[in-house]
């Protein structure tokens, strides 16, 4: 059997898990430095809490997970015999792979609210799957970091959220560019060009423009039906960058100005701040998934091409299909697969990264050996990454080994420093080679 993994998964040497940790641990530190909660759910979801919150797209792209024992038993046969997909699916799977960590989060809010202080702020970090066709920065297994705010309407989390994008990415030190937008002027959008009821249809097609351009979009509109007369008033809406002469053009649409005056709060909100990255206003901004209802955001980076690698926004009703109506909540994900590829092909990562091993000992002997484990001991004790090469062997292959991990430092034993208590602590960079006590080494590698 030629071993293998199914496509868009992968493995992830030490180095690669040493990377994407150094990701995990700064989004968690700022996420923590706001004041959120950590939170797991399963991995498996029921389809039910699952389906009809992502958009047809998002259906489609959902893992199903087949039932236990003998799927077939309760087969939809006629469902087989006309070789109808979506209706035998839902007679052979009951649950599937989580598609992302919002609606799972929304679930786990509406059963645990008893047990919850609300505004509940958590954030959770792990992954998700997707049946999308696998391709560079794009896979069917990979992480998000969602942090959300639940229980609350205040446009001042829409700002913290957007200071949460830019301290991390800071951090990072991966320059970015923090859009935001409001499916309400979206729907003021269809309301100007007199399209209200096909809403979504425009929105999908927006939010590929990134992918086809503005041309594509408009083949797109006219595929959904929507007449010249409308795409023209979109096409010209979607050109205006600022607030104020977005208002002019809303002035028969009661949403759009809403979301407009939204927007204008969470700048005010903004005002002031001083900012790492750029924090812009796009129009054009859509983000297809059905469940936003208010402001939406979107990070691109900037200097690589690559897709978003952050997004989010208010949804105000995706509890009350789970039986919590009025609670509304806003959050953002991190794309943490996407911002280690952007991380790796700017050369962004720290170069200490993979020096998690700060000194091995080396033995001459198996007497020396001994004691450089009594030695090891300290070391851990006082809190030092070290280690010890297993057996004595030749001092190059022991020193090979330390070379291969990129070991700062190497700690030698043998007679001599056994009579004398007096280690060799050598700096594999300089060469520099010094005799100190067990407790001199501790205090310079500890320094």
């Amino acid at each position: 059997m030629k071993p293998s993994i199914p496509k868009g998964t992968r493995d992830f040497n030490p180095e690669q898990v040493l990377k994407r940790n150094y990701i995990f641990d700064t989004v968690r530190r700022v996420f923590i430095k706001y004041g959120f909660l950590p939170i797991e759910t399963p991995v498996m979801e029921t389809l039910d809490t699952l389906t009809g919150k992502y958009g047809e797209e998002g259906d489609r792209l959902l893992f199903k997970v087949l039932n236990n024992g003998d799927f077939m038993a309760d087969a939809d046969q006629a469902a087989l015999e006309t070789r109808d997909s979506r209706k035998l699916v839902s007679s052979i799977s009951k649950r599937g792979l989580r598609y992302d960590l919002t609606v799972p989060f929304a679930r786990f809010v509406v059963m645990n609210q008893n047990e919850l202080s609300f505004p509940f702020k958590r954030y959770q970090i792990q992954p998700v799957w997707r049946a999308d066709r696998p391709q560079k920065g794009r896979y069917q297994e990979f992480y998000q970091c969602d942090v959300d705010v639940v229980g609350s309407e205040s446009l001042a989390y829409e700002a913290e959220l957007i200071q949460i994008y830019d301290e991390v990415f800071a951090q990072l030190r991966l320059p970015v560019i923090v859009k935001y937008n409001n499916r309400k002027v979206l729907a003021g959008i269809a309301e100007a060009a007199g399209i209200p009821d096909l809403m979504v249809e425009m929105t999908v097609a927006i939010d590929k423009l990134d992918k086809i351009g503005m041309d594509g979009v408009k083949k797109e509109l006219t595929e959904r039906g929507i007449a010249e007369t409308s795409i023209e008033t979109i096409t010209q809406i979607l050109e205006i960058k600022d607030l104020d002469a977005l208002e002019t053009a809303f002035a028969k649409s009661e949403v759009g100005q809403k979301g407009i005056q939204e927007l204008k709060a969470v700048q005010a909100y903004l005002q002031g701040y001083q900012a790492s990255n750029e924090l812009r206003f796009d129009i054009t901004l859509a983000r297809g998934l059905s469940y936003y209802t208010g402001c939406i955001f979107e990070v691109q980076a900037k200097n690589v091409a690559m897709g978003s690698i952050g997004g989010g926004g208010r949804y105000d009703n995706l509890t009350g299909v789970f039986g919590l109506p009025g609670v509304s909540g806003v959050g953002v994900s991190f794309g943490a697969e996407r911002i280690y590829d952007v991380l790796e092909e700017l050369k962004l990562f720290p170069t200490d990264q993979a020096n998690t091993l700060k000194v091995l000992f080396m033995a001459f002997d198996a007497k020396a050996h001994q004691y450089a484990f009594n030695a090891l001991g300290k070391m851990r004790a006082a809190g030092i990454n070290a280690d010890l090469y297993p057996d004595p062997v030749k001092l190059a292959k022991q020193m090979k080994y330390a070379n291969n991990r990129n070991v700062p430092y190497v700690v030698l034993v043998g007679d001599n420093e056994m009579a004398s208590g007096k280690l060799a602590l050598k700096n594999m960079q300089t060469g520099e080679q010094q005799l100190l006590s067990i407790e001199e080494i501790i205090a310079v590698l500890g320094a």
